[in-house]
């Protein structure tokens, strides 16, 4: 059985490595995007780059999630996703109103950096009892 503390460490390494990734794809797209619709785009991939890489780790690590095949990875992913909608809208209304306000790139990710950690605070405990709630970690042996 693994500890709080472990646990809440490796949520947060793990929510860490998901925002550099969310970042850095953002940065990529900007770099390559001279186009109005740059600042979209950017944000949309870094999220699908970010949501994808923090599904697979929070799947196996944080939640012991054993289940396998494509049903139970669809099930999930469609609620992991869901539970998301509303933290994601919090972090984009975040980096957003930082990018419109400062018009530079260190306060667009500081904003997104604050929305990041706020709404990973609030997926954790939606993902818990509404996506994992029969995974590994929440059964008594």
């Amino acid at each position: 059985m693994i500890s709080s503390t472990h646990l809440i460490l490796r949520y947060v390494a793990f929510a860490i490595l998901a925002t550099l990734a969310n970042l850095f794809t953002q940065r990529l797209v900007l770099d390559w995007s001279n186009s109005a619709w740059g600042f979209p785009i950017a944000v949309i991939a870094g999220t699908l780059v970010g949501l994808l890489l923090k599904y697979v780790l929070d799947k196996r690590w944080i939640f012991a999630d054993v289940s396998t095949g494509f049903k139970a990875h669809s099930h999930r992913f469609s609620l992991y996703m869901l539970m998301g909608v509303t933290t994601t809208l919090a972090f984009w209304a975040t980096e957003t109103a930082f990018w419109w306000i400062w018009r530079s790139d260190v306060m667009r990710e500081t904003g997104a950096v604050l929305g990041l950690a706020l709404g990973y605070v609030v997926k954790y405990n939606l993902d818990r009892r509404f996506v994992f709630s029969d995974s590994l970690l929440d059964q008594k042996v």
